[in-house]
């Protein structure tokens, strides 16, 4: 059988942490910032972790991380 490959997209957006959970950057802060509060834009600041409901769906798309 050949090598399972990991997906480009998930590799560039996902890194898994050495507890196991998987950490991925904040949405909503790349354009249409004029709209948004100070607040808004502040909070999404750094990075989160993915949700109990989709860590299987990304361990899928990287199979050796």
């Amino acid at each position: 059988m050949p090598k399972m490959k990991t997906k480009s997209g998930a590799k560039k957006r996902f890194s898994v942490r050495a507890g196991g959970s998987i950490k991925r950057g904040q949405a909503f802060k790349r354009h249409i910032l004029t709209k948004k509060t100070t607040k808004n834009k502040r909070q999404l600041r750094g990075s989160t972790g993915v949700h109990e409901t989709n860590t299987a769906s990304v361990r899928a798309m990287m199979p050796y991380a």
